[in-house]
């Protein structure tokens, strides 16, 4: 399948036109970007490496019963996917403290939080993608009651099917973000699950494998990424 006309160009991927209306090609790159991007890198084999995470990812949520934008891989850094209209949300799960919630409620990093919290985030870089409400979520118009509420119990179900995934490679999910779109009126899990886009410890020594690697400076970030796809399973 051939690449169409460029659509969009985020951080680490970007979106082109496919023989199909109804799918879209994701090319994963090797840009690597923090805090806004105001921090940017080029990190051999990460596109790669990425693109194979979120397809081995998203096979084992569609396994789960959950409903997701992938449809197949066409090279090592390309994936097709449904074409959906984006709900601007990010929505992250917490099962323990990390990252900017400890910074904003004073909560000691690594603390289990039981049951997991669910924030929504509106995406927009210009303004940091401050958190939001289901309130605010309703009165703008993002997205109404019902897709919110099926938002959240796919969130949560995601949740539990890959904090099992990630425990079986003696692995944390600490948190994650997840974005939804709709076609034909019906929603499913876009965006992409990797690394990129969520915290993973190692059980034992809390280790960080994730891309706080890149945000702290630790480096090997990919050696990191390749352990936590060898430990679920994920051949690269």
């Amino acid at each position: 399948m051939q690449r169409g006309k460029q659509l969009y160009s985020g951080k680490a991927k970007t979106v082109y036109e496919s023989d199909r209306n109804d799918a879209l090609i994701l090319h994963f790159r090797d840009d690597t970007s923090a805090f806004d991007g105001e921090k940017v890198e080029q990190l051999a084999r990460k596109g790669i490496i990425n693109n194979q995470f979120n397809a081995y990812v998203m096979k084992h949520l569609a396994d789960a019963g959950i409903e997701t934008h992938f449809l197949e891989l066409l090279s090592a850094d390309e994936s097709l996917v449904r074409r959906l209209d984006m709900i601007p949300i990010e929505c992250v799960v917490r099962n323990r403290a990390s990252g900017s919630m400890t910074k904003r409620l004073g909560i000691e990093d690594g603390t289990i939080l039981e049951p997991p919290t669910l924030e929504f985030f509106l995406k927009d870089d210009a303004l940091h993608d401050p958190m939001v409400n289901e309130y605010h979520i309703e009165t703008f118009g993002w997205a109404d009651a019902d897709d919110v509420e099926s938002m959240k119990a796919i969130t949560f179900r995601v949740n539990d099917v890959l904090k099992e995934l990630f425990a079986s490679g003696d692995m944390l999910l600490v948190d994650f973000k997840l974005e939804f779109g709709k076609q034909d009126g019906k929603i499913f899990l876009g965006d992409e699950f990797s690394p990129d886009g969520c915290r993973i410890w190692d059980s034992v020594t809390k280790e960080r494998m994730d891309k706080d690697r890149f945000r702290r400076g630790l480096g090997g970030v990919i050696e990191a990424y390749e352990e936590v796809a060898k430990r679920i399973g994920l051949e690269l």
